[in-house]
């Protein structure tokens, strides 16, 4: 069976999100290898030829409690991959989701199909029970940075020092609240996210 051909996990009737499965990884790997423009701004290079590999077996850190990870393929009517988020729910505290990697392809960016996704994939996540959606940018990467300032998110901390590729990147680790929660609420449950 087709994976990219499954029943949707969501829909908004201009394209349908699905849970990758291993065997969608050759496909994924084609997305990235056709989108490389994520890669090699926070990178310095292409995607790896491994790289969907890595992404779909990409562990959690040890030392991070969470419940769920998703890989979720944005498919279009077509059944053409357009776009690929990782997802992981109850991270380091319940209520807590984290959006780990977000790509959508780049013959759509400033089309606003990027935001119809992601507010596709928000309130997927809200319904699922998220309360606050946390996520890291890269410093420097000024059109994810307008992005997901524009979508809502904002930045609690800085990481500084991250190897990605051949690149040592500060990353902008943002947060937003969902359901009439706070940043405060959400800063008393992770206190690795705390400024300072």
């Amino acid at each position: 069976m087709n994976r990219l051909a499954a029943s949707p996990i969501f829909d908004n009737g201009v394209f349908r999100a699905v849970e990758l499965a291993v065997g969608d990884i050759p496909a994924l790997q084609a997305f990235f290898d056709a989108n490389p423009t994520y890669f090699v701004t926070v990178t310095g290079q292409p995607p790896r030829h491994d790289e969907a590999h890595e992404e779909f077996h990409d562990e959690v850190p040890a030392d991070m409690t969470y419940t769920r990870k998703w890989s979720i393929g944005f498919i279009d009517p077509s059944g053409a991959l357009i776009g690929m988020a990782s997802v992981v729910s109850d991270l380091i505290a319940r209520h807590v989701w984290h959006i780990g990697l977000f790509v959508i392809a780049t013959s759509l960016h400033g089309t606003g199909a990027a935001r119809a996704i992601h507010d596709a994939l928000e309130s997927w996540m809200r319904d699922q029970g998220a309360r606050w959606i946390r996520l890291g940018v890269v410093e420097g990467n000024t059109r994810a940075e307008r992005f997901w300032e524009s979508a809502g998110y904002q930045e609690v901390r800085k990481r500084t020092d991250v190897e990605m590729g051949m690149h040592l990147n500060t990353l902008r680790v943002m947060v937003k609240p969902q359901a009439g929660r706070t940043l405060p609420d959400y800063l008393s449950r992770v206190a690795r996210d705390r400024p300072g």
